[in-house]
């Protein structure tokens, strides 16, 4: 296979091409209720070209190698009919040229686990959330595990070959009365273990009873207040409303984000830490190369409360003169990789808990997030759960929470970052440009912040 890509490469008509070849196998195992609504193993195999010429990107796609010369022409030619009519003299960031084998490095293969294995995993919870308490009125549990290899070569002389898992799981349980339906739920992901999935009895007996207290409690009242958010959430405000505006194409694609994402700009205190990293093991972001071949490594976004980096793609890189970063990413080999993120978080800061929740005469504790949106330096997020801090302490739970507010002006008002940074991965999936679902993680501390707009009654 080396041997036959290098040389369908070795003298293309093009500034550039790369193949991307995809060979999988992807087991999925949910239920509704007591329904089980999927289970299957699907085999896919394909394969992509992409060629540049003048500035112009063809892009091709097959599912049978005795295609590929052929594809490869047929992507050049498409850049060269685009390229003929933008004629930019566009040339990739310089990347090392990498010559490697990453052969599966993992714990526990879920590909060794037999299906009536995993089905009878996942029934067991849901059978729980069903029976806990005549309160439940349905749930949905779902697992997903993806084995894929993976092969890149292009016409600079990189070849790379990687064997890789990608797994997600979670259990949700529901409650539906007079006032609403309510429910809450745990997650788990790796990119390493199958073992992930076991033990989580009581996390799903705890999401049980969350849901069931959830639907009892009073709505939040709306106000402006200092609110803590646990971890996950933290996280998951990282990602979509500070992360998505670091992503390089979407930074030289709008010239009003170009004049707020000024290198150098002050962003946060200086306990602000953020970044974006492929080389946290074991969780779903991890990748030491990325889809254009080139080596992922930690990027530093914010260092010190002031913005230092983003993410690039070998193209982006060049078009903003910036530094390429290993973060050019596709969801399966029909698409083209952009700048995505893999693995973003907020650094850990020295703020214990306690400390944390002091001096809060009233305010809010957040926990995990049910959804959210952002649109542009906007964004509105929901919490799964919710506690009000009154006096310094922990106090009664609410329901109906929602956070939003300015993501620039957020930043700067967060005055305590915890000492108590983790990774929750689940198995849902980052959107982008129709790519949809692509292996993300997040990661924080809790964090203080002050002046959050909250939505309630």
């Amino acid at each position: 296979m080396k041997n036959h890509l290098k040389s369908l490469l070795k003298k293309p008509d093009a500034d550039y091409v790369e193949i991307r070849i995809e060979d999988s196998l992807t087991t999925r195992i949910s239920f509704t209720g007591p329904s089980l609504e999927d289970c299957s193993q699907n085999i896919s195999f394909g394969g992509n070209v992409r060629a540049l010429v003048k500035g112009g990107w063809g892009f091709t796609t097959f599912n049978n190698l005795d295609e590929l010369e052929m594809k490869i022409k047929e992507a050049i030619l498409h850049a060269r009919n685009i390229g003929n009519r933008r004629n930019e003299n566009l040339k990739l960031a310089d990347v090392p040229i990498v010559d490697a084998v990453v052969p599966l490095d993992v714990k526990t293969d879920p590909a060794k686990i037999s299906l009536t294995r995993k089905v009878e995993i996942i029934k067991n919870y849901n059978t729980m959330v069903l029976e806990f308490d005549k309160a439940i009125t349905t749930s949905t549990v779902r697992f997903f595990d993806k084995k894929k290899q993976l092969t890149f070569a292009n016409s600079d002389g990189t070849f790379i070959s990687t064997e890789s898992i990608d797994l997600g799981f979670s259990a949700a349980a529901y409650v539906k009365n007079a006032e609403g339906s309510f429910f809450s739920y745990t997650t788990a992901g790796t990119s390493d273990d199958f073992n992930v999935v076991l033990g989580k009895d009581e996390n799903v007996r705890k999401v049980c009873r969350d849901a069931i207290e959830i639907s009892k409690v009073e709505q939040a009242k709306g106000g402006t207040y200092t609110v803590i958010l646990d971890p996950l959430l933290a996280g998951v405000f990282i990602h979509e409303a500070f992360g998505h505006l670091s992503e390089g194409d979407n930074v030289f694609e709008d010239p009003n984000l170009q004049k707020v994402m000024v290198f150098g700009r002050e962003f946060g205190m200086k306990n602000l830490n953020v970044s974006d990293s492929g080389l946290n093991r074991g969780v779903r972001g991890y990748m030491l190369y990325d889809d254009e071949g080139v080596a992922t490594e930690k990027t530093c976004l914010i260092r010190e409360g002031k913005l230092v980096g983003r993410l690039h793609s070998r193209e982006t890189a060049a078009k903003m003169g910036e530094h390429p970063t290993g973060n050019a990413r596709a969801l399966t080999f029909e698409y083209p990789p952009i700048p995505r993120m893999r693995t973003t978080v907020i650094e850990p800061g020295d703020a214990p808990f306690d400390e944390m929740l002091k001096g809060i005469k009233i305010g809010m504790y957040c926990i995990n997030a049910t959804g959210g949106e952002t649109n542009g330096e906007l964004f509105t997020f929901t919490p799964a759960d919710a506690f009000m801090i009154r006096d310094g302490k922990i106090a009664e739970r609410v329901r109906d929470v929602n956070l939003s507010g300015n993501v620039f002006e957020t930043l700067k008002n967060i005055d305590m970052i915890g000492n108590d940074f983790s990774i929750t991965d689940g198995p849902g999936g980052c959107g982008k440009s129709g790519q949809y679902g692509l292996a993300t993680s997040e990661g924080s501390p809790h964090i203080r912040i002050q002046n959050v707009v909250v939505g309630g009654k």
